[in-house]
């Protein structure tokens, strides 16, 4: 299956690493995502959350292709995010006719301390 990533990823030049569960969204350091000096603007981790979140989403999906939005982004910033290559990683917890939950974690070093993580409403457009 390939998952082709928005306009935005690229700018944020995100790429796709690992393969099956442990397919995780990677956000390069530079100039492009810098905030305060020496860190990630939130913003930028904001992207590459919601696009991380839009990959879990079409992966549980599978070959049903609703139109998928954003209706409710909700993001708990834990850390400050330091200008360092940075992953996030998503999970579907519920697929409704018309609507889809979806967890999201950023991290850097360690997935166990997390950056920042999300929780993802999307509306399923499926006519």
């Amino acid at each position: 299956m390939t998952i082709q990533l928005p306009p935005y990823a690229d700018f944020l030049r995100l790429t796709l690493v690992g393969e099956g569960d442990d397919l995780r969204v990677a956000m390069p350091a530079g100039d492009h995502v810098l905030g305060r000096p020496g860190f990630l603007h939130g913003g930028a981790i904001t992207g590459l959350m919601e696009i991380a979140g839009m990959v879990a989403l079409h992966r549980a999906l599978g070959e049903d292709r609703p139109k998928v939005k954003p209706v409710n982004v909700t993001i708990d910033f834990m850390r400050g995010g330091r200008l360092v290559e940075t992953f996030a990683q998503g999970s579907v917890t519920r697929i409704g006719n018309r609507i889809a939950n979806v967890a999201i974690e950023a991290w850097q070093d360690d997935p166990e301390r997390p950056i920042a993580a999300a929780r993802m409403i999307m509306s399923l457009n499926r006519s």
